[in-house]
């Protein structure tokens, strides 16, 4: 996929403090890129950093083709921020505050009427398109803030904690705003604490505090640190020859029993599980169900970013 976001020892200090130290990322098209560390580790000076906000130390970057520093009306115009503050106008109505930013975004009116159409109804608030902005709930000023975000259809949407403090009704129809930017082929740059959203919608993640400490997908970081493991699960119970011919097998590297189950750690387990099967069927076994056992993001980030510091 083509690189729409890439830095080069990207740099900032505020006096003393390092708060981005040296960040060398790169960013593909159309995907979601999940950005992970403690708070205070500098992830929104980042966000402000790429989206031309404040300017570097030192490094440099190139956000959807343009230069930090020398093009920073066109990254702005380029890309689109959910920060911490929804930062709408609570006295005016839903339907005003789109408008507004709307028109802000250099959209004539009948693209700026039809994107608050599609944002308002996209995020479940088209019925209460009049009614001002104060009488909203956390969750759905939070909403109408992502809206706004996306109301210019950036090419990239930089999104901090999106759905921190949202009921589950209200970060589901985030989620799926995510999943559906993605299918447009626009790409996200999410931070978040929620570990398993990261999981779940992230192609890649970035461990970071400060500087970047791993950048890899999901699954990848659980095989590096923990191996691929599959449960096969046999009724009544594994019977002990089970176990010596899941052993026998090509490809196994370790096979233990655990609570009725065969729990069996291979390094390509597409191959290896479709010969597993056939020898336990063939000895005789009764397989209740096969599933891949997966550490928790939640292991891996601790035994990265928590070992790394």
């Amino acid at each position: 996929m083509k690189t729409v976001l890439r830095t080069e020892k990207l740099t900032k200090r505020f006096g003393a403090l390092t708060a981005v130290d040296g960040v060398d990322l790169e960013v593909r098209e159309g995907e979601v890129f999940g950005y992970l560390g403690p708070n205070g580790a500098g992830k929104t000076t980042t966000l402000r950093l790429l989206c031309a906000l404040i300017a570097p130390t030192s490094g440099g970057a190139e956000v959807a083709g343009f230069r930090l520093g020398r093009e920073d009306a066109q990254i702005r115009a380029q890309v689109g921020i959910l920060t911490e503050q929804p930062g709408l106008y609570e006295r005016q109505s839903a339907w005003e505050n789109l408008i507004f930013y709307a028109t802000l975004y250099g959209l004539n009116g009948p693209t700026a009427r039809a994107q608050s159409e599609r944002f308002l109804r996209l995020m479940g608030l088209w019925e209460r398109r009049f009614e001002a902005v104060a009488t909203f709930s956390r969750g759905m000023k939070q909403k109408m803030a992502i809206a706004r975000s996306a109301l210019h259809e950036p090419r990239i949407l930089f999104l901090d904690e999106p759905t921190t403090g949202l009921d589950p009704d209200a970060a589901k129809t985030v989620r799926e705003f995510i999943v559906a930017l993605r299918g447009e082929g626009r790409t996200v740059f999410l931070c978040t604490h929620n570990l398993d959203e990261a999981d779940r919608l992230c192609d890649r993640i970035a461990f970071f505090r400060h500087k970047i400490i791993r950048i890899d997908t999901p699954d990848h970081l659980r095989a590096e640190l923990y191996g691929r493991a599959t449960e096969f699960r046999l009724m009544p119970s594994p019977r002990p020859e089970d176990l010596v011919r899941v052993k026998a097998v090509p490809g196994v590297h370790d096979a233990r029993l655990e609570n009725g189950s065969i729990i069996v750690e291979a390094p390509d387990p597409l191959r290896t599980n479709p010969l597993l099967i056939r020898t336990l069927i063939d000895g005789g076994a009764q397989i209740a169900f096969v599933t891949e056992r997966k550490p928790h993001l939640e292991d891996v980030y601790l035994k990265i970013v928590e070992g790394h510091a």
